[in-house]
């Protein structure tokens, strides 16, 4: 499955990132000693499910490091020209494909084993799409104080994840209007909900609405099928969209180096002292021969004595 990176996401002065960016892709901000994208790549590069890697929005001059076929795609302006212009580029590069995986630049966290997961999850169906979703308290466990926006459902309270599958079917023209619009909303589940109807949102609102029955809600007004992949990790749903959710990510990546470092480089244990032997000391040879002696001697004397007082007696009685 080939996966498509955006990084077309550049933070404007009044963005809380942009002092870090610098005026540059937010891919690109440093951290742990990588852009936040390299460590994307890195997962990608080291999961068996992907074969191509297509990154739209950095420029080839852009220096990443990938062992993976590599291409990159100019940025379009927008999140949905950017995908549909991942998504034409796959096809290009496969006229066969059918499903893509869309992975977002800002998740540095994601692992290898994490992505292969989800490709053999999601894969065990034939649907039209595969949206990520993690429960609170797995991303409150893992990441303290990350403050992500929650929605709660009747069943789960969840964050949505930001690496999703999708048939490319779905970059059709007769759902670009749709998915522009709920890109739009995305940072409002309650907005999202009240475009698809205003039943779903007053459900919503008043926690009546089930996850499954919210899912069958939107595929109803798009006309797909989709499905929910409720992850059991943070990282997939944990994006650097605020400087305290990046300046934990970094502290985690940092102590994720330093782990590494000591397993592959452990410090000598230090030997302990020895403990000081203090030998008895031995006994001359002369008083320990004695002592056998005696202890060998006294009870053949004992027997005799004994012996001799008997004869005494016998010889009286006669």
């Amino acid at each position: 499955m080939d996966a498509i990176v955006l990084a077309g996401g550049i933070p404007q002065p009044d963005d809380p990132l942009y002092t870090y960016s610098k005026g540059d892709a937010k891919a690109l901000i440093e951290l742990a000693g990588k852009p936040m994208i390299q460590w994307v790549l890195d997962a990608l590069n080291g999961a068996s499910s992907v074969d191509n890697i297509i990154v739209v929005g950095l420029s080839e001059k852009t220096t990443v490091q990938t062992s993976k076929p590599f291409f990159t795609v100019s940025n379009q302006g927008r999140m949905l020209s950017n995908i549909i212009a991942g998504i034409q580029k796959a096809v290009e590069l496969n006229p066969e494909i059918k499903y893509v995986m869309v992975v977002s630049a800002d998740i540095p966290g994601i692992k290898s084993r994490m992505i292969d997961w989800l490709v053999s999850t999601a894969m065990q169906t034939q649907d039209d799409l595969y949206y990520g979703v993690c429960p609170r308290a797995i991303m409150e466990k893992r990441y303290p104080g990350s403050k992500r926006s929650f929605t709660k459902f009747k069943d789960i309270e969840l964050c949505g994840g930001d690496i999703n599958i999708a048939h490319v079917r779905l970059a059709g023209e007769r759902y670009q209007g749709i998915w522009e619009t709920l890109i739009e909303r995305r940072k409002s589940a309650l907005s999202q909900a009240a475009f698809i109807g205003l039943g779903t949102a007053i459900l919503l609102r008043a926690g009546q609405l089930t996850l499954e029955e919210g899912v069958r809600r939107v595929c109803e007004k798009i006309g797909i099928k989709g499905r929910p992949i409720v992850w059991q990790y943070a990282e997939p749903a944990m994006d650097a969209d605020k400087p305290h959710q990046l300046e934990i990510l970094r502290a985690d990546l940092v102590r994720q180096q330093r782990r590494a470092e000591a397993a592959l480089h452990p410090r000598p244990k230090k030997k302990k002292p020895a403990k000081k032997v203090t030998k008895k000391a031995k006994r001359p040879a002369s008083k320990v021969a004695k002592k056998v002696k005696s202890k060998t001697v006294k009870p053949v004397v004992r027997k005799a004595v004994k012996r001799s007082k008997r004869a005494v007696k016998k010889a009286r009685r006669r």
